[in-house]
């Protein structure tokens, strides 16, 4: 266990931290999933920005490497462009 008082603190925040990163991880891996099982051009479009907004916040918060944000981008919109 910790002894300094900015060191208790410290594990409190990066708990707090931890707990919202992976929120916002798994929230994204959902929405991803949710748009790779849409079927239609119409349904995926409107989709397709939200899951890439929500990946460029983890991308800017280093929550995922920035590459990886954009090769899910580059592949989810290839998959909504090959849509009908």
């Amino acid at each position: 266990m910790a002894n300094h008082k900015s060191s208790i603190k410290r594990i409190r925040a990066n708990a707090a931290k931890r707990l919202r990163n992976r929120y916002q991880a798994k929230t994204t891996r959902n929405a991803v999933k949710k748009l790779r099982s849409a079927t239609t051009k119409a349904d995926a479009t409107p989709l397709l920005s939200k899951v890439i907004s929500m990946l460029d916040r983890l991308a800017k918060k280093n929550v995922i490497h920035k590459n990886k944000a954009s090769n899910n981008k580059s592949k989810l919109t290839k998959f909504v462009n090959g849509l009908s």
